[in-house]
């Protein structure tokens, strides 16, 4: 009898599959102030900070009213520069607003999928959306994906392009860099291929030969833990016929 494979162990979510919470600096959301709905709240960055296993920097911000939260740093934005959060407030790098006051055209990011939730949406270093259309009704934005989506005009998102976006041109060079990149976000490394494996470890491991045999390597979508492995649901498989 075989051992569980590593898409079995994962899949169950144990501490040893899990990011560590370590020097991790706080939520990262919009930030909402009960007593300022009607009001655009202000605020000055009073530092640009570096978290653990995340891909972009982040900006802590001190608000008038005493506050300090964590926000998304986006590109272009320096330490002592003043943002708004709220509407109305002007279409600037850094400014936090609804989607029913943003242009069409405009580049955001960390947008809401739910108006007060903090932001779900283009959320990674280098990243960003585009407002396509609105209306009263919703707003279309397209996603970093190229997806469009629609948002209720109420959700709010932030101006600009998220910073960070240059950290895939640097090659990793040393196999050490990927290392502790992959232990910062608890990614698998190095990963064995399932042909080099023994039958006992993997669906496509056993023969002399590393080769997945006759068996197809396209699995079904509803296929169990220990054999969705492969190709899943894969609409065509190998060469494209000219």
């Amino acid at each position: 009898m075989g051992k569980r494979i590593k898409v079995q162990r994962r899949g169950r979510g144990s501490p040893t599959f899990r990011a560590s919470k370590k020097r991790k600096r706080g939520p990262v959301k919009h930030p909402i102030f009960k007593e300022q709905q009607d009001e655009p709240l202000k605020g000055e960055i009073i530092n640009l900070e570096h978290e653990r296993g995340r891909s972009a920097p982040l900006a802590r911000i001190f608000y008038e009213n005493g506050s300090k939260e964590y926000m998304i740093a986006p590109e272009g934005v320096a330490i002592g520069q003043e943002i708004v959060v709220g509407d109305p407030s002007d279409i600037r790098i850094g400014n936090t607003l609804p989607l029913k006051d943003i242009p069409e055209g405009t580049s955001v990011y960390n947008i809401e999928s739910q108006p007060g939730d903090g932001g779900k949406f283009a959320r990674a270093g280098g990243t960003y959306a585009t407002v396509v259309t609105r209306d009263k009704q919703r707003v279309i934005v397209k996603l970093p994906s190229g997806k469009t989506r629609s948002y209720n005009p109420r959700c709010r998102a932030t101006i600009g392009v998220v910073a960070g976006g240059g950290r895939t041109e640097k090659p990793f060079v040393k196999a050490g860099n990927k290392f502790h990149h992959c232990r910062a976000k608890n990614q698998k490394y190095p990963v064995n291929r399932g042909v080099a494996m023994v039958a006992a470890s993997h669906p496509h491991g056993g023969g002399q030969k590393q080769h997945i045999g006759k068996k197809s390597s396209c699995v079904s979508r509803n296929a169990p833990p220990g054999r969705k492995v492969g190709l899943i649901a894969a609409r065509r498989s190998g060469r494209k016929k000219r």
